[in-house]
């Protein structure tokens, strides 16, 4: 069992429940959901890098989803990609191919992307 104990300001989203109903400086839940696949990634990929002897000293991402119709009619978030920005330091230095084997990896033992119908792809 999971308990967060995280309280995060949250509003439906304006785009689908107009103000004041709902306050756009909040986190939507389609955000929040984005959100906790970025930062599954994140930790995931950087617990690895570790585990490999490479230093991060920075990770950035900018992930963003993209909502669609299922075939009921019914809006969800189809695919999530995300933009992973890393600088790298100490004298270990990963390959292209390692980056990517990170980020294979971390993909495949993230919690989150493994609880979830929606493609993930890690861009560039």
């Amino acid at each position: 069992m999971f308990d967060g104990g995280l309280t995060v300001p949250a509003s439906p989203s304006p785009q689908v429940v107009p103000t004041p109903w709902s306050n756009p400086a909040n986190i939507d839940p389609e955000e929040a959901y984005v959100a906790s696949l970025s930062s599954c990634h994140m930790l995931t990929f950087l617990w690895l890098a570790g585990k490999a002897g490479f230093l991060v000293e920075s990770y950035r991402d900018e992930a963003a989803g993209v909502m669609a119709k299922n075939e009921r009619g019914s809006s969800w978030v189809s695919k999530v990609t995300l933009h992973p920005q890393i600088v790298w330091s100490g004298e270990k230095q990963p390959t292209a191919e390692e980056i990517d084997k990170l980020h294979h990896r971390s993909h495949e033992e993230c919690y989150i992307a493994n609880s979830v119908k929606t493609e993930v792809v890690v861009a560039g």
